[in-house]
């Protein structure tokens, strides 16, 4: 499985021989750099580039691409290089071509064996006025090779990064490259033609109900620039999402992406108006095709056609039905959206035509008045019925792919109760995405979308542990509900460490006055915690100082660009703070650590997951916004706070529960804690 890097994460490389794959949608120089065990450059002499491409063991393209290939044979590679380096550079100012990364697309770099198998891979994103940048490097720790995710990026160009790199004529050489680039500027490889929606799923949806569109748009926390929902035209009945009578529903987003606390469901890049919605892998820029989706099989004359597990476009099984549940939830949203817009339609003729019968003098006189209120209730029941038949149409068929993708789904996407957890083994491989709950919607009640949320996890969770009504309106004890709170943070949080690999995470608990020992007997009787939960202010001070410490320096290795200067028995795996009973024993500077961490300790493996009421932490007045804002709101019951950005609709989330009387969490955790013990040795 494709190890999926993010800057500064590292992967194990068991093979020798190897070609690192480039797509950048522009033509652009691919060079790499022979590098000591400080990462100097000696001198030109350990530089591959179009004008000199071959060194021991590496060779580089000759010229300008938008699509390179680079062979490397790491046996070869002389003893004294201690890293690779990977570059790329938009060629020389003064032609036509973009001048700056930031002016296309996020560039997308692979190291692959040489059956193309995909080892590790990389998405250059965030770049802006560089012209340069150091896509990845291979380098030796402690005898053996990995591939490290940089994405360094230098505004002044090749000649810039290679000064950097410590080449004393860096000016000459980049000078030299371009003009090699310049010589054959005639045979460089234009840039690759837009790729075909072939992520396209062909999803047979009934024709929605008549009656316009009335969907709301909830705000959109995602951080970054986020797009407007494109403009749709009026298209012909029968088009999902779109009511013959009003514009077509944007396609909604998928769930568990960052958002505030009450629309936390992330919305996908907005596709052009009136086109298909590419559902390929969106951290994979690249122009081979995927594998062909399963064959669907024929369906019976008249009827929708057979739904299949794994039948959307993707790199892996598991990447196919990532994208397939994507798909059910965008089916979901948008048929529900036509009913309900269908229904308020309904509603609001109803009222003018009585307004009308009202309002006119002769439905006074004799039965008229009566017949024509009768009349108007019954073409209202009429448009009721035919959206709810249209409705239930689609929840059947969405229903039956439900019950053909839920088995089928890897561990990390798959219930508490699903077979594949009896057979548990530990990972060799990070997974897209986990499992934090399903979501449904009040007029579907059957069907079930998963809620897959994407790892690394870019946003902590907060537990809500608060006396907020249930569905059915009554409360709950308030003991009670901080005791489900925290079973509900233990869960997810042996998800977390099931799904990865042995050493690849982490997870601390902070529990100041020991409250929820009987909750926390599952981590703590299996051995999966780094240390006992923290209790006491000093237990707590302890906890807080270590992460916020390895935050402070992770990221200043990663902006000073010496990730290898971090000590070799640096622990690179991702953490997970439980806090519990917050804000009960935190002073301020207990909660100025927290908020650094849910602020920056995503981005460098550090996560923060709350167990917390938010009434009892108004004492700290506005001061707590930020954290609560910085994370994403969980509940340990039912309830419907989530919304999506689009369409609007309330989504009842529910939590993944462990089967009442079921040993399979303490099996599983078992199983980790003995293969963390086996990878320490």
């Amino acid at each position: 499985m494709t190890a999926e890097l993010v800057r500064g994460q590292n992967h194990p490389l068991s093979q020798a021989r190897l070609e690192v794959r480039i797509s950048a949608g522009t033509p652009v120089v691919a060079a790499a750099t022979f590098g000591d065990a400080d990462g100097r450059i000696g001198g030109a002499d350990r530089v591959a580039h179009p004008g000199g491409p071959v060194l021991p063991g590496l060779e580089v393209s000759r010229q300008a691409a938008a699509d390179h290939r680079l062979a490397v044979d790491l046996d070869a590679v002389p003893d004294a290089v201690h890293r690779v380096s990977v570059l790329l550079a938009l060629p020389a100012p003064g032609r036509t071509g973009p001048v700056r990364f930031g002016a296309v697309a996020a560039p997308f770099v692979a190291v692959t064996g040489l059956d193309g198998s995909e080892i590790a891979s990389f998405t250059m994103t965030g770049l802006d006025a560089e012209t340069a940048v150091i896509a990845l490097e291979l380098y030796r720790r402690q005898g053996a090779w990995k591939v490290r995710a940089v994405g360094q990026g230098y505004a002044g160009g090749l000649a810039e990064l290679l000064t950097d790199q410590g080449l004393a004529d860096a000016h000459g050489l980049a000078a030299s490259v371009h003009e090699a680039v310049a010589r054959g500027r005639a045979d460089a490889v234009p840039a690759p033609p837009p790729r075909p929606a072939d992520g396209d799923r062909s999803r047979p949806t009934a024709a929605p109900a008549l009656g316009p569109d009335h969907g709301d748009t909830a705000a959109q926390g995602a951080p970054g620039p986020v797009p407007s929902p494109p403009a749709y035209g009026p298209q012909t009945p029968g088009t999902p999402g779109q009511s013959p009578t009003g514009p077509q529903q944007p396609p909604p987003p998928f769930p568990g992406g960052p958002g505030p606390e009450d629309a936390t469901l992330a919305q996908p890049p907005a596709p052009a108006p009136g086109g298909p919605v590419d559902y390929s892998h969106p951290r994979r820029q690249t122009t081979a095709p995927p594998p062909p989706p399963p064959t669907v099989p024929p369906a019976e004359p008249g009827q929708p056609a057979r739904p299949v597990a794994g039948d959307a476009t993707g790199w892996s099984m598991e990447e196919r039905l990532y994208n397939q549940v994507w798909g059910m939830f965008e089916d979901l949203a948008r048929t529900m959206a036509a009913y309900r817009s269908a229904v308020d339609f309904a509603d609001s003729r109803l009222e003018k035509e009585l307004d009308q019968v009202l309002s006119d003098p002769r439905s006074r006189i004799g039965g008229h008045g009566d017949a024509a209120r009768e009349t108007a209730r019954e073409r209202y029941d009429s448009l009721v019925a035919q959206a709810r038949q249209v409705l239930d149409r689609d929840l059947t068929q969405l229903a039956a792919e439900s019950d053909v993708v839920e088995p089928a789904l890897p561990l990390a996407y798959a219930r508490w109760d699903h077979p594949v957890w009896h057979d548990y083994r530990v990972p060799m491989e990070i997974p897209m995405a986990v499992r934090l709950g399903d979501l449904h919607l009040p007029e579907a009640d059957g069907v079930r979308i998963p809620m897959l949320v994407r790892l690394p996890l870019e946003r902590g969770l907060w537990i809500d542990s608060g006396r907020a009504p249930s569905l059915d309106g009554s409360f709950g004890d308030a003991h009670e509900l901080r005791g489900l709170a925290l079973e509900a943070a233990v869960a997810h949080a042996a998800r977390l460490l099931a799904v990865h690999p042995a050493g690849e995470f982490t997870v601390h608990v902070i529990d100041p006055a020991g409250a929820g020992a009987r909750e926390l007997t599952p981590l703590v009787r299996s051995g999966v915690l780094a240390t006992p939960p923290a209790a006491g202010a000093a237990g707590v001070a302890d906890v807080l100082s270590r992460l916020t410490q390895r935050v402070d320096l992770v990221q200043m290795a990663l902006r000073g660009g010496a990730a290898d200067a971090l000590p070799p028995e640096f622990d690179t795996s991702q953490h997970l703070l439980i806090v519990n009973d917050f804000p009960h024993g935190f002073d301020d500077r207990a909660v100025n650590q927290l908020r650094y961490l849910a602020d920056e300790g995503p981005s460098v493996g550090v996560h923060l997951m709350m167990v917390a009421d938010r009434e009892e932490s108004a004492e700290y007045g506005p001061l707590l916004d930020p954290l609560w804002r910085a994370l994403l709101r969980l509940t340990p019951v039912a309830d419907d706070h989530l919304a999506d950005p689009w369409v609007g609709h309330a989504w009842t989330y529910e939590p993944p529960l462990v089967p009442s009387g079921s040993q399979v969490l303490q099996r599983v955790l078992t199983e980790v804690a003995t293969a963390r013990r086996t990878w320490g040795r």
